[in-house]
């Protein structure tokens, strides 16, 4: 099943912005207006069964309140909905500058913003995906993928957040980019373990195989415990997942799951924020 897009204040209002009406149609009564249609927008909102939420106004106006509800009481359906209409605006050539149904430069630059900002690429031709960790990216790049999807497992969703790409978690990327960033590699055959400690040990955190001091800082203590916490939540992973199925165990609860991707997103953002200031 193909993961879902994010859906925040953000998109619900970046969305809605590729519905505007053109400036040229608000002018001009006669012109004609701008596809997809009000009818299309009715099937899209019909399909994922959020008709109730819909309000009689412009197709801008419509998409944002159908959006706003869903973020408060169903935010499955709106994500399923935000899929829907950004593929319909592109089915009707809304990425297309040369196309009369063209969403407008502003609206088109504004959504690619907001999705990347939550780990989504929106493409020049408006193919909307989740942004992975591949060899096409580098440095700061990387950084800033790696941090949406943090961002994103901050709010514990484990179907985009704790796996990238390939069967590759959250951890175990953000360990990889930091060695590559300080080490120039890092070796891909390592444990888990291994490849987590020496991207701890590279940014000067503290493994559970140090020796504890009485006068060393307090954070060293978390620092560890986040570090077991990892190897914890690595064991639940489900190590047959490729990236497009549950990444846990069959056996591990909801609860479960919700906890370890946001303790991913917290070992991850600990590991980022020590690359960018190391600790001594």
């Amino acid at each position: 099943m193909s993961q879902l897009p994010p859906l925040d204040e953000a998109i619900s209002f970046a969305v809605a912005q590729l519905f505007a009406d053109d400036p040229v149609n608000r002018r001009d009564p006669d012109a004609k207006p701008r596809d997809p249609s009000h009818q299309v927008l009715n099937e899209c909102i019909q399909r994922v069964d959020l008709a109730h939420a819909d309000v009689k106004a412009g197709k801008e106006k419509r998409v944002r309140a159908v959006l706003s509800w869903a973020i408060d009481n169903d935010l499955d359906k709106g994500r399923r909905l935000v899929a829907s209409l950004v593929s319909t605006s592109r089915g009707c050539g809304g990425f297309r500058t040369e196309s009369p149904n063209y969403v407008g430069a502003e609206a088109e630059k504004n959504a690619r913003s907001v999705f990347m900002s939550e780990g989504w690429i929106l493409s020049s031709d408006g193919d909307l995906g989740p942004s992975s960790v591949s060899e096409d990216l580098a440095g700061s790049e990387v950084t800033e993928v790696l941090a949406a999807y943090v961002r994103r497992a901050s709010r514990g969703m484990e179907d985009d957040a704790l796996v990238i790409g390939t069967s590759k978690d959250l951890v175990e990327a953000t360990a990889a980019h930091v060695l590559v960033q300080l080490w120039g590699s890092y070796p891909p055959k390592s444990s888990f373990e291994t490849l987590l400690g020496q991207a701890f040990v590279a940014v000067g955190l503290a493994v559970p195989g140090d020796k504890e001091t009485a006068d060393e800082p307090a954070r060293k203590k978390l620092e560890r415990g986040l570090f077991s916490a990892a190897l914890g939540v690595n064991r639940l992973r489900n190590k047959a997942g490729t990236g497009h199925g549950r990444p846990f165990a069959p056996e591990v609860g909801q609860l479960e799951a919700r906890l370890a991707v946001k303790t991913m997103g917290c070992v991850a953002e600990l590991l980022l924020d020590a690359l960018r200031s190391p600790r001594t």
